[in-house]
């Protein structure tokens, strides 16, 4: 993938694609935003994204999974919301907690600002001090980059948003009218006798215009392409060209919609308006990776059971996106199939029985630990391939001690502080924290593999750099302990135990890090594709047949 262009000249200054949304939230602004980013990249510029969240929280790090989905881990242990994860699988890139726009972070600075004097004893409001604020962050997250996408997150005319959307109004102001552009995506909804319904856009434009902002660019998400005529109409009444009214429809995998995006022209209309055409490489000559990737051929499906307590898809998107990957690579649909890790009979579930791999994700609490470690038990046991991730590495660890050394209530102290075999314990350095907020083991940190294991066989080297998120490890007394029985630790950082496999079973893994933060749809996660690889074999040897893989 490019990495910077060697077309564009910087001294033109940066560009800036705003993207907002209306009429309702969860409409894939940012999946459009990173579409288009993507085929900008394709075309040779450098492309980094911007998310901004209006709530009031300083990161996403102790949200509930059932109100916002997963927490997403960057490099640099930021914990941001999930959208971040859609930018750096959409533009291959990555990204630190500056590209994440939180009203806590902005919030808290100007207060911090506050209190140390740095306003001279002037009144501190929200204009200009919270805009400029904004402002900065946004300028700051684009350095040396070609293009910056910016995604307000909400709904234009939620309260929470209007000192974003403010800030973009001084943006717009402070900005030459080339190198910037405003994006609205909107739902045009079906009317009951099939008609495609312009209304809502209306209203959702004039109440962004009602702001100061008028937007260049119209995206319209319906279930399908919109009708010339519809596209007609909402340039008359939203005072936009009908060429920048652009249909975002339904598509059944979400890789496709860059796709959908280049034929539709939208990125280069962008390109057009922002002056790139004469610097984007030609078509010829631009990287096709993208295309090649998602539309591969794929023969057959497997079924992998994914083991959790929170039954909502967004909760372990990038897991699920992953195994995705895998597939794509491994050349075979995924179809992951949910088992309520909080059900009394984990153990004799028909889904978990059907299912050619298991993956038990990670989580925190209590509540369904033993549905996990269950799911462990009918891996291991029936030598189904396993991937456990972070909780699902130290519930597959609590496994062994319990059926295979004897230590029936062996546990970990973060769910039975009073256990008498804690062989998962807090990490030395978390005994002192107080806050929860970004306190944990957190982002990349590099595991040591040795060598002749299967996690090296899977990584193809001595040592891998992945993305963390947790209190809990290994507790060093019980390792020697542990490691009998079929158990070897064959990946550490230092003193802490980071992989497990066992050398009794085909494929079982497990990963103290969560290695599906830096999978790619061209760059699959090797645990990933090791996973899906064993399943696939597994999967032919039932049926009678040879497979390569």
């Amino acid at each position: 993938m490019p990495t910077h262009s060697t077309n564009y000249d910087p001294d033109k200054g940066r560009k800036f694609v705003f993207v907002t949304g209306g009429v309702m939230s969860g409409l894939g602004k940012g999946i459009t935003a990173a579409s288009t980013g993507r085929l900008l990249a394709n075309a040779g510029f450098d492309v980094t994204a911007v998310k901004i969240d209006p709530y009031l929280n300083v990161d996403a790090g102790t949200m509930n999974p059932y109100q916002h989905g997963e927490v997403y881990v960057l490099k640099d242990g930021g914990e941001v919301d999930l959208d971040l994860g859609n930018y750096e699988r959409f533009l291959d890139t990555d990204m630190t907690s500056d590209h994440n726009v939180t009203t806590g972070k902005v919030y808290r600075d100007v207060i911090e600002s506050e209190r140390a004097g740095d306003y001279l004893g002037r009144t501190v409001q929200i204009i200009p001090h919270v805009t400029d604020d904004i402002k900065r962050r946004i300028r700051e997250a684009a350095e040396e980059t070609d293009v910056c996408l910016v995604e307000v997150g909400g709904t234009v005319g939620d309260i929470e948003g209007m000192p974003y959307l403010e800030a973009l109004r001084q943006f717009a102001n402070e900005e030459d009218d080339d190198d910037l552009l405003f994006v609205h995506v909107t739902l045009v909804p079906y009317s009951k006798n099939g008609e495609q319904k312009t209304k809502p856009t209306q209203h959702s434009v004039k109440e962004l215009r009602s702001i100061g902002l008028q937007p260049d660019v119209l995206v319209g998400r319906c279930a399908d392409r919109l009708e010339e005529a519809v596209r007609e109409k909402i340039a008359l009444f939203c005072d936009v060209p009908t060429d920048a009214v652009f249909s975002n429809p339904d598509v059944d995998d979400i890789y496709r919609v860059p796709l959908v995006v280049e034929d539709e022209g939208l990125d280069a209309y962008v390109m057009d308006e922002l002056g790139l055409s004469a610097e984007a490489l030609p078509a010829a000559e631009r990287d096709r990776t993208w295309r090649e990737t998602v539309t591969r051929e794929r023969e057959g499906e497997v079924t992998v059971a994914l083991v959790g307590k929170y039954d909502l898809e967004d909760a372990y998107i990038s897991v699920h996106e992953a195994l995705k990957h895998a597939g794509l690579e491994v050349g075979v649909d995924v179809n992951v199939a949910w088992v309520d890790a909080d059900a009394a009979d984990v153990y004799g579930n028909e889904t978990l029985a059907a299912a050619d791999g298991v993956v038990v994700p990670g989580g925190f609490g209590a509540r369904g630990t033993g549905g996990k470690i269950a799911a462990v038990r009918h891996a291991r046991e029936e030598n189904v391939p396993y991937l456990g991730l972070c909780l699902g590495f130290q519930v597959a660890v609590i496994e062994h001690a319990r059926t295979r050394l004897g230590l029936t209530d062996a546990h970990s102290t973060e769910l039975d502080v009073d256990t008498p075999h804690p062989v998962i314990d807090i990490l030395p350095e978390q005994h002192e924290v107080e806050e929860m907020g970004g306190t944990m083991r957190l982002g990349a940190h590099t595991t040591q593999i040795d060598p002749e294991t299967l996690a090296h066989e899977v990584y193809g080297a001595t040592e891998c750099t992945e993305r963390h998120r947790h209190r809990y490890e290994v507790n060093p007394e019980y390792i020697s302990r542990l490691e009998t029985e079929g158990l070897r630790f064959s990946g550490q950082a230092g003193p802490r135990m980071e992989i497990v496999e066992r050398t009794d079973h085909p494929y079982f893994v497990g990963t103290q890090f969560h290695p599906e933060f830096r999978s790619r749809p061209d760059r699959a996660s090797p645990p990933f594709v090791g996973l899906v690889e064993a399943v696939r074999e597994r999967q032919a040897a039932r049926e009678g047949q040879e497979v390569e893989v």
